[in-house]
C-alpha cells in the first residue's frame, strides 16, 4: 500500500498501446473517480509511478492536465493533491445534469423499443443484486450503465455528448452516497422503467427528475453530516 493510502490491488492495469502519458491520466483518472484515491490525498510522483510502474515524467504530464480539467489542485512547494469539490462545485453539476437526464428520459419514452428496455430492465435487475450483496462499487457501476442506456435509447447524440462530459464527475459525487442511496435508487429506477415501457413522457420526465434531485440532495446532507 501506497503511504498514500491508495488500497493495494486499485490501480487498474495501464493498457497498451497508446501514448503513456494517456494511460497514466485514465489509470489516475479512474482511481479519482472510484475514490480510491480520495478529495484532498496528497498525490506523490515516485509512488504513483513506481506502483504504475512507470517512470515520474507521464505521472507528472498526467497531473497537469487532471489539473487543468479540475480534478487535483497543484499546490507551489507543496505538491498535488486531489481536489475538493465545494458545494457550490456540487450543485451545479447536479443541476446540470438533472436537466440533462430529465430531457433524456423524455426522449427515451418517446423512442425506445423493446429490446432497450430489455436491457434496462436487466441492469436494474444487477443493480438490485449488487444493492443486496453490499457491493458498492457494482452498484456505482451499474448505475453509470443504466443512466447511459437511457440516453443512448433517447437517440440524441447531442444530448449524449453532452451528457458523457459530466459522466465522470457525476460518479465521483456519487459513489459517497452510493450505500446511503441504497434500495431506494433502485425503485425509482424500476418507476423509471415502467415509464418509458409505456410510453409515457411526462412521467418519465418527472421521475427522472425527482430521481436525479434525491442524489442531489443526500450528497448535501452526507457533507453536512
Amino acid at each position: 500500500m501506497l503511504s498514500t493510502g491508495l488500497p493495494q490491488g486499485a490501480v487498474p492495469k495501464l493498457e497498451r498501446p497508446g501514448p503513456l502519458r494517456d494511460r497514466v491520466y485514465e489509470a489516475l483518472l479512474e482511481l479519482i473517480t472510484t475514490r480510491a484515491l480520495q478529495p484532498g490525498q496528497h498525490l506523490v510522483e515516485s509512488e504513483l509511478a513506481g506502483h504504475l510502474g512507470v517512470s515520474r515524467q507521464p505521472v507528472r504530464e498526467a497531473l497537469q492536465r487532471l489539473n487543468t480539467e479540475g480534478w487535483v489542485d497543484l499546490r507551489p512547494a507543496q505538491g498535488a493533491f486531489v481536489h475538493e469539490p465545494t458545494d457550490e462545485e456540487a450543485d451545479q453539476l447536479l443541476t446540470v445534469r438533472t436537466l440533462l437526464e430529465a430531457e433524456a428520459a423524455r426522449l427515451a419514452a418517446a423512442n425506445a423499443g423493446s429490446a432497450g428496455i430489455a436491457v434496462l430492465e436487466d441492469l436494474c435487475a444487477q443493480g438490485e443484486s449488487a444493492v443486496a450483496a453490499d457491493d458498492v462499487d457494482a452498484a456505482v457501476a451499474l448505475n453509470a450503465r443504466l443512466h447511459a442506456k437511457v440516453m443512448e435509447l433517447a437517440g440524441n447524440a447531442v444530448l449524449a455528448e453532452l451528457a458523457g462530459q459530466v459522466d465522470r464527475r457525476v460518479r465521483w459525487y456519487y459513489t459517497p452516497v452510493a450505500r446511503q442511496r441504497g434500495r431506494q435508487s433502485w425503485i425509482e429506477h424500476r418507476e423509471l422503467i415502467a415509464a418509458i415501457a409505456d410510453r409515457d413522457e411526462q412521467r418519465a420526465t418527472a421521475i427522472m427528475r425527482e430521481h436525479t434531485e434525491h442524489t442531489r440532495t443526500s450528497y448535501h446532507a452526507r457533507q453536512r453530516s
